[in-house]
C-alpha cells in the first residue's frame, strides 16, 4: 500500500491491486493555496461539508463518494464510519465530522477528518485497532497538538501521519506540525510526499511519519 500526502487533509491511498482512495479533497482559495487536485480515484471519502474537505468534483475517474455516518463497502473495501464533531461543543460551533476506518492490504487505516474533541470510550471501541492514523494537529478548527497527542494515546496506532497543520500554502491561524512533534520519539521527516507500507514491516512501537505535501 502507498500513501501520498497531497496537502491539508487530503491523501491518495493506493492498494497493491491499484484501488485508489482520495480523502477529503480540498478546494483552493486565497488562504489555501496548495495546487489543484487533478488525480483520479476509485473512491473519495468526505468527512464533512466544508469547502476544504469536500471538493469531490476535482477528482477524476467518476469515483464512488463515501460520506456520512453510514458504513459502506466499495471496491471490496469496507468503510467504517464513526460520527463525531468538528468542535468540542457537540457540533454547535462547526457541525458534525465523520471518521473513516478501512482495511487495505491487511493494513488498518483511520482518517480522523476535522475531529474537534477527544474520543469517548464508545468511539475508541468503534474505531478499534489502528495501524496507520491520519490525524489533524493544527488546532483552532480541529484538535490541537496536545489533544491530538491524547487521541494518539487513546488509539495506539503503529504509524501516525499528521495533517491539517500550517505550511506555506496552508490555512493561516493554525499551528505548524512542530508543536505536535515536540518531545515525541520515533519521528521521521521525509523529503517526499509518498511512502509505502507492508503489513509485515509495520513497526512494533509507534512512529510518527511527516510527509511533504505534494501540491
Amino acid at each position: 500500500m502507498k500513501i501520498k500526502y497531497l496537502g491539508h487533509a487530503s491523501f491518495i491511498i493506493t492498494s497493491d491491486t491499484g484501488v485508489r482512495i482520495i480523502t477529503d479533497p480540498y478546494e483552493t482559495s486565497p488562504d489555501l493555496t496548495y495546487g489543484e487536485i487533478t488525480e483520479s480515484a476509485d473512491v473519495v471519502t468526505v468527512s464533512h461539508g466544508h469547502f476544504d474537505h469536500c471538493n469531490v468534483a476535482a477528482v477524476k475517474g467518476n469515483p464512488e463518494v463515501v460520506r456520512g455516518a453510514v458504513a459502506r463497502e466499495v471496491k471490496g473495501i469496507r468503510f467504517k464510519a464513526i460520527p463525531t464533531y468538528h468542535d468540542d461543543a457537540g457540533g454547535r460551533l462547526r457541525g458534525s465530522n465523520t471518521i473513516f476506518c478501512f482495511e487495505m492490504d491487511g493494513i488498518r487505516v483511520c482518517h480522523l477528518g476535522d475531529l474537534g474533541h477527544l474520543l469517548d470510550d464508545r468511539q475508541v471501541a468503534e474505531i478499534g485497532t489502528v495501524d496507520i492514523l491520519l490525524i489533524p494537529v493544527g488546532g483552532y478548527y480541529t484538535i490541537d497538538a496536545r489533544v491530538a497527542s491524547e487521541v494518539c494515546n487513546q488509539l495506539k496506532p503503529r504509524i501516525i501521519i499528521p495533517m491539517h497543520y500550517r505550511t506555506e500554502k496552508g490555512i493561516p491561524g493554525i499551528a505548524g506540525v512542530d508543536d505536535f512533534l515536540r518531545g515525541k520519539e520515533g519521528v521521521n521527516r521525509l523529503d517526499t510526499s509518498e511512502a509505502g507500507f507492508k503489513r509485515e514491516e509495520l513497526p512494533s512501537s509507534t512512529q510518527v511519519l511527516v510527509l511533504k505535501p505534494a501540491l
